[in-house]
């Protein structure tokens, strides 16, 4: 697992695209991408007086692929989960498990000591602790 400590804060941009209403046919040849790039893994995030917590669940993705980025006011997670192997000639019956790049964008609500952030792998789940900065005064 990568980390990286940003000194600057986090901006996300978003595209638009023209949505075509549903039972409309498709102009033309053009192809359309009917799937994001990337998927989010579900994920749980709790704030404590003391700490953010972030769980995500991240069955089958190995620690190396995987890097967290500590911006200003955002953690952002992403790496990639490699589709499971299997026999030569296997038809698929059914397929369900994501695959992939996938990205996480969390926003902080609370300035973050940097120096105490720890970052877990257990069972499938990666889980970040974000201890909140204390005031001094």
């Amino acid at each position: 697992m990568r980390y990286r400590r940003l000194s600057y804060r986090y901006t996300m941009t978003v595209r638009s695209s023209q949505s075509w209403p549903i039972g409309h046919d498709w102009p033309g040849d053009r192809a359309r991408v009917l799937a994001h790039p990337r998927w989010r893994p579900d994920t749980d995030t709790y704030e404590t007086p003391m700490a953010l917590e972030v769980i995500v669940d991240l069955a089958g993705v190995d620690e190396d692929d995987v890097e967290l980025q500590l911006f200003q006011d955002a953690l952002v997670i992403e790496g990639r989960r490699l589709p499971a192997a299997c026999q030569e000639g296997a038809v698929y019956q059914a397929v369900g498990i994501r695959h992939g790049p996938f990205r996480v964008e969390v926003p902080l609500p609370a300035p973050v000591d940097l120096e105490r952030v720890e970052a877990r792998f257990h069972r499938g789940f990666l889980r970040v602790t974000l201890p909140k900065l204390r005031a001094s005064g």
